[in-house]
């Protein structure tokens, strides 16, 4: 079922920016490839929200193929609410205590 809604949480579109921040610093090439990525990400989480794996309370995580960055999360209602926008080195699960 597709959700209807999208909710980013504010740490995690605050990781966004942070991440295309750091691309730009060093290609602005690799920076708009980054948000496409996610945009494309977004879309098909939005799409088919109970397709990807689980990853602990609730939460779902899709990964991206080209950069080290994972979408984390849940479904809320009606809603996709993402908890974070996860580089792939960062310690696991610090998203789990968001709301």
């Amino acid at each position: 079922m597709a959700a209807s809604a999208l909710e980013i949480h504010p740490a995690a579109l605050e990781e966004f920016k942070s991440a295309v921040a750091w691309y730009l610093e060093r290609s602005e090439t690799a920076a708009v490839k980054l948000v496409e990525a996610v945009d494309q990400a977004l879309e098909i989480v939005l799409t088919l929200p109970a397709r990807w794996p689980t990853a602990g309370f609730g939460a779902r995580k899709f990964v991206l193929q080209r950069f080290p960055f994972a979408i984390v999360y849940r479904e809320r209602g009606e809603a996709v609410q993402i908890l974070a926008i996860a580089h792939g080195n960062r310690r696991p699960g610090y998203w789990k205590l968001r709301r």
